[in-house]
């Protein structure tokens, strides 16, 4: 299937976060946002508080959505059950916080299923709630706008990857005619389109390309599942996603290394960041906004092959639920840092859910502006 393209131009599980009774007392709407991806159901209810937003409750859980989609075409009884079963979850969860304002949506599998639009009906049925889903712009444009904290200053060049259970939404934005205090709140302004008109009197990011591949950590692992050999099957990954990227204008450009910032969001990037850090049990506040260089990044991949099916199965680091994907994933990671100029990475533990809580609460304006991000 043909990456996804304008014309002009999996995060690892957080831990439950149960509301306490001074956050339910907390002035304030609750918002929810629900990610239904590939390989996971993932959601966040927060409440704004000054320019970001504050999480009261958060689920997680492997669904494998796709399982059998790349064979069938279709969404599988089995896969369609196990997600409704994570959707009732989350419904009560709704339920249970009050929540008024929500965005529920579901992304490649989905939009690639010949009957989606019966799963939709029989989610409704069952749970009440109202999913829906987007096109590949739209999941682009919320990855980005998560991300607009963790940009640098001194960027000039943007590079925004997020790899996904079934596709891979790249964004690169020239950043260079915003003035360096102004850049992560350009991003944001991002949220009223890729081809949005200016602010007035404001200075734009300019979204240079952008491109969904449909390739993830689940499609892409599925492709090559007949490999039997474990570091031939990563090498065809790695370079099978890249010949993907053909078609995205700055590939290979010749660009300085000076201003350039790569951000990653997913959880294989995620994965890598804690294997990097030696984490037996995720920490969110040392992984999200973390550095790594391209060596480092390297060390991890070139241990986890080294360790094979078998030990990455055990290795309690990339955990259960992600060891069957880790080499998918990292295969997508290996190319896109052999492509661009740069020798660092910054790792993103936020992306489409984050991105629908700002996109509903700038909407609804009841985020402070005038404090920084």
């Amino acid at each position: 299937m043909a990456p996804r393209r304008s014309t002009d131009a999996g995060a690892l599980p957080n831990p439950t976060v149960e509301p306490e009774a001074s956050t339910r007392s907390e002035p304030g709407p609750l918002y929810a946002a629900l990610d239904l991806g590939t390989n996971s159901c993932r959601m966040l209810i927060a409440r704004p508080r000054g320019a970001q937003f504050h999480v009261i409750d958060s689920f997680s859980k492997t669904v494998q959505l796709g399982h059998g989609l790349e064979a069938s075409g279709k969404l599988s009884r089995a896969s369609m059950a196990r997600t409704v079963q994570a959707l009732q979850i989350c419904r009560r969860k709704i339920e249970q916080n009050g929540v008024l304002h929500m965005r529920l949506v579901a992304t490649e599998a989905c939009r690639r299923a010949k009957n989606a639009r019966d799963f939709l009906r029989y989610v409704r049925r069952e749970t009440g709630l109202p999913l829906e889903i987007i096109e590949p712009e739209e999941e682009a444009r919320l990855a980005v706008i998560s991300c607009a904290p963790l940009v640098e200053a001194a960027t000039e060049q943007l590079l925004i990857v997020d790899i996904g259970g079934g596709s891979t939404e790249l964004v690169w934005i020239d950043l260079s005619a915003v003035p360096e205090p102004e850049r992560p709140r350009a991003i944001m302004r991002l949220s009223q389109g890729f081809r949005a008109a200016p602010v007035e009197g404001l200075a734009a990011a300019k979204v240079v390309d952008w491109i969904s591949i449909p390739l993830g950590v689940a499609t892409l692992k599925d492709q090559f599942e007949d490999v039997e050999d474990d570091a031939a099957r990563f090498a065809l990954m790695s370079w099978h996603f890249e010949e993907n990227l053909a078609d995205f204008s700055p590939y290979n450009a010749a660009q300085s290394r000076a201003g350039f910032q790569i951000i990653g969001t997913s959880g294989t990037v995620t994965t890598v960041a804690a294997s990097h850090l030696g984490l037996r049990r995720y920490d969110r506040a040392k992984v999200d906004g973390l550095t790594m260089t391209s060596d480092q990044i390297d060390r991890v991949i070139r241990g986890y092959l080294d360790l094979g099916p078998e030990g990455r199965r055990s290795d309690p680091r990339i955990g259960r639920d992600r060891h069957t994907l880790i080499m998918s994933g990292a295969a997508i990671l290996q190319a896109l840092m052999r492509i661009w100029p740069t020798d660092r990475l910054s790792v993103a533990d936020r992306g489409l859910r984050e991105g629908l809580l700002y996109a509903q609460m700038s909407a609804d304006g009841v985020l402070d502006t005038s404090l920084p991000l």
